[in-house]
């Protein structure tokens, strides 16, 4: 043995390769083992033949030898073979049976699923499959390979599902440093399969680098008798067909694509997946938008121009004409109540922008500072200004250490938390009326640029993409998962584009009406299904989002509304703020709080800093 080891550390590897595959190169010996003259096929040891490698038990394949030369894995004939069961007969019975015992064993009913399959007469797998599966599963690889070849499988498939089996025993021979048997296993029953040559060359180069094997991602755990029979199993009831090997979980699978389907054609859809049951078809209402007025918040003395809900929906922020913003606590039973009333502005608040751990939230006022406050004290912070330009949006860095805004002078500035400059993009970076965003990635900036055009600023590349619009553009909002931005125009229409890669139009919403005012649309409920917009008829609109089809319009206020937003922590809680003054929080019709709407506005507390 250590003769041969040295001989083995003299050649490379790409040497040792070359040696080990003669059909590739023509040599026929190799330290004076002489090749077997028998295709490469034929050389499988046969369940009768005594393994040279490894210990084998034949007692199984004595017993096989008689009857699998004719008896190929053909569906058995038995009880249900051609019959139909279901009210549209597309549902072979003997399938249906099949699948149900396959659940019943992976949930460890054995007794149960054994008792089906005999009072059914309809076996869950071939005599020939059972006995493949218990070779596999117990390591004996060299009557596995051979019972294979009776399963009836193509060429190919025959051939990947025996260069797995053959590989792991190559591996288990490497372990037990057996390094001529495994050589010859590599020699005479893998590569003669020429299947995978890439894989090959490296299991070859694990004979001289054991090393090697743990970079191929192959652990010692990995050739451990019954558990690496398991794992090899598990990779082959991927490969064979369904109709040999029934899939593992397939009646799971099955459920759960139903389920998917009623959900996928739900039109009104927004509720979580533990609400889905398997007793009746799955099949929202309306009732599960929300569409009832719960409450009307009235602090503020002027148009409310801007709401938005914290990350964790726990709070909602509302800004306001009246040179103000009022920060809202969510309560556990559903309730909004004010929190801190954030004064300090000179001129109206245009909008709020929460900080990503939601501890602390801006305030933008019209061409005017940018205000920082702590959500918990109410306190001011920091005020952000520039001498000479006004500031007219902002945002916070995805790690919140900093922020960004949009100028008056129609720059693009970045500050840290503490107001030192640390990027400027000078130029037509933004308009005097602007939203601003920026992905999670903090990669890209997107602004308002031109009336009809969005920028999509690259901040590494320095690249800029164009979004080009029909009309004027009053306001965006960007998705969760940062794929998508929701446009609103001034033709009265709100368009949904991908901005993955080069920007595409996906979708167009209508029905709200649009001609004087900025008016404000975002994304909501479930996995952001619903597009929710604001209206100058004083109503709220939603529409869904992959149909297009417009689901509810909600009166109650007296004044347009100017912005929407829906809670990312309820999917049942939509907030409307409309220049009648006031905040309408929306939640289920079947839904009332004690007491009927209430007003919030006696609590004033200011504690800002001028």
């Amino acid at each position: 043995m250590i003769a041969m080891m040295l001989l083995l550390s003299m050649f490379d590897v790409s040497h040792l390769v070359y040696i080990m595959l003669p059909e590739i190169y023509g040599f026929r010996h190799f330290m004076g083992v002489a090749e077997d003259s028998e295709p490469p096929l034929k050389r499988v040891k046969g369940p009768l033949e005594e393994s040279k490698s490894l210990p084998e038990d034949h007692s199984t394949a004595k017993s096989v030898s008689c009857s699998l030369g004719d008896q190929m894995a053909r569906p058995l004939t038995s009880q249900g073979d051609g019959e139909t069961i279901g009210s549209q007969g597309v549902i072979r019975k003997a399938e249906f049976i099949k699948i149900i015992t396959r659940a019943l064993y992976s949930l460890g009913y054995d007794k149960s699923g054994a008792l089906l399959e005999e009072e059914s007469g309809i076996p869950l797998h071939s005599s020939v499959v059972n006995l493949f599966m218990g070779q596999v599963t117990n390591g004996k690889w060299d009557d596995s390979v051979a019972t294979l070849r009776t399963i009836g499988l193509s060429d190919e498939i025959m051939k990947s599902a025996s260069f797995l089996i053959l590989e792991q025993k190559f591996l288990e021979l490497l372990k037990m440093e057996k390094f001529a048997a495994a050589l010859d296993t590599l020699r005479n029953e893998i590569v003669p399969l020429h299947v995978n040559l890439d894989r090959v060359h490296k299991l070859a180069s694990c004979i001289i680098s054991p090393s090697q094997c743990m970079r191929l991602g192959i652990s010692g755990q990995d050739t451990e008798g019954t558990k690496s029979g398991s794992k090899i199993l598990e990779k082959l009831q991927k490969l064979l067909p369904a109709a040999i090997m029934i899939p593992e979980k397939r009646l799971e699978h099955l459920v759960e694509r139903a389920l998917d389907v009623q959900r996928e054609a739900c039109v009104f859809h927004n509720t979580s997946d533990s609400d889905l049951s398997l007793y009746s078809d799955h099949q929202c209402g309306k009732n599960q938008i929300p569409s009832q007025t719960l409450q009307i918040l009235e602090a503020h003395k002027n148009e409310v121009w801007f709401v938005q809900f914290s990350h964790n929906g726990k709070y909602l922020g509302s800004s306001s004409k009246d040179h103000s913003a009022i920060i809202w606590e969510v309560k556990e039973n559903g309730q909004v109540l004010l929190k801190h009333i954030l004064c300090g502005h000179q001129k109206p608040v245009l909008i709020v922008s929460w900080s990503p751990d939601d501890s602390q939230i801006l305030t933008c006022g019209q061409d005017e500072v940018i205000r920082r406050w702590d959500v918990s004290s109410g306190e001011c912070l920091h005020v952000y200004e520039k001498t000479g330009v006004g500031l007219i949006s902002c945002g916070w860095f995805p790690d919140g250490r900093g922020i960004f805004a949009g100028m008056t002078d129609k720059s693009i500035c970045l500050w840290d938390l503490d107001g030192r400059d640390l990027e400027c993009w000078k130029g037509q970076r933004t308009l005097r009326i602007s939203d601003m965003a920026i992905t999670d990635d903090g990669k890209r900036i997107i602004s308002v640029c031109r009336e009809s055009a969005i920028l999509l600023l690259d901040r590494e590349a320095k690249f800029d993409r164009l979004i080009e619009e029909v009309d004027m553009i009053t306001s965006f909002s960007l998705s969760k998962d940062n794929k998508f931005l929701l446009v609103n125009l001034m033709n009265q229409e709100i368009h949904l584009w991908s901005i993955e890669g080069d920007p595409k139009l996906i979708s167009e919403y209508k029905g709200h009406k649009r001609t004087r005012f900025v008016i404000r649309s975002c994304f909501g409920g479930l996995d952001q299904s619903f597009i929710a917009s604001g209206s100058e008829d004083s109503q709220v609109y939603i529409w869904h989002r992959c149909s297009g089809e417009l689901l509810l319009a909600l009166p109650g206020h007296s004044g347009a509304v100017n912005c929407v937003s829906w809670n990312p922590g309820n999917l049942h809680m939509l907030a409307s703020a409309s220049d009648d003054g006031t905040i309408r929080i929306w939640g289920l019709d079947h839904f009332n709080l004690k007491g009927g709407e209430q007003s919030n506005g006696s609590n004033h507390h200011c504690n800002g800093r001028s």
